[in-house]
């Protein structure tokens, strides 16, 4: 766990430092600074293009930086693969959700797990005590899992059956299933009506509330990024044009003309 640092800000778990990224002569990201410390949500907005998806497949290794380091709990993630990101503490979750939709919502969660399972082929294929073990306590967790984000009484359903707020729900159970440090949220509101909106925000909450994560979220939904986030980094064209409080992001002149808009600022005023 790493320690506080002076003056009693979070210690950082995640740092990006001067991170770029070129596809062919198109900049996607410019020398991008960007941390996220222990319980804290930092949002990253901004309007469709900046580089926002980007930063998460730079962050998971699906993308590999052309300059800069990925750092987590100071030690460097570049060149590593997928896996081995997520074995190290980080998830995500994708702004299409890409659940085994044939497979039932339990067995979704358990797929999770499998980064912190230690058997074998052999094991699985004749089950000694230890493995039959293993599996009855990851069942238990997928379960203790579902019953954190509001799915327990469906275990046994497809997950292709779920109501699109479910199946929302049932992606970062999965997420959760890696024992991450971090998590990361690309949209996880897009396409919800209100009530669900206010359902999934309540747990994100409760990610940094009830579990300690930190969580990384990208989100256009602006009610709920000011409403949960504790600092917002805007990009613009890969480039990083604001960061602070949602205090200071929702008056920031560059912002509302880049992103915001003047309409956000006149809802300010009447506010």
């Amino acid at each position: 766990m790493s320690a506080p640092e002076p003056g009693g800000s979070p210690a950082p778990v995640l740092s990006l430092d001067r991170l770029s990224l070129s596809f062919g002569g198109l900049r996607a990201l410019s020398e991008l600074d960007l941390g996220v410390g222990e319980r804290e949500i930092v949002s990253l907005i901004g309007p469709n293009g900046a580089g926002k998806t980007t930063v998460f497949n730079l962050i998971t290794g699906l993308l590999r930086p052309d300059e800069g380091d990925i750092r987590l709990d100071g030690t460097s993630l570049v060149g590593l693969r997928p896996h081995a990101i997520v074995s190290r503490g980080i998830a995500r979750t994708f702004q299409s959700i890409r659940l085994f939709q044939n497979m039932s919502v339990l067995d979704n969660v358990l797929v999770g797990e499998h980064c912190r399972l230690h058997a074998s082929v052999a094991g699985a294929v004749f089950r000694p005590s230890p493995v039959v073990a293993e599996e009855a306590r990851a069942r238990a967790r997928a379960r203790d899992l579902l019953r954190f984000v509001g799915l327990d009484d469906k275990a046994a359903e497809m997950a292709k059956n779920l109501a699109y707020g479910d199946q929302r729900r049932l992606e970062i159970a999965r997420a959760l299933a890696t024992e991450p440090r971090l998590v990361l949220l690309d949209e996880p509101t897009a396409g919800m009506n209100p009530r669900e909106t206010d359902t999934l925000t309540e747990l994100i909450g409760l990610l940094r509330g009830e579990l300690g994560l930190a969580v990384l979220l990208i989100e256009h939904h602006m009610e709920v990024v000011m409403g949960i986030s504790d600092r917002i980094t805007v990009l613009d064209y890969g480039l990083r044009i604001a960061e602070g409080t949602p205090s200071e992001i929702r008056r920031n002149a560059t912002v509302i003309e880049a992103y915001l808009g003047k309409g956000y600022e006149e809802e300010l005023v009447s506010t």
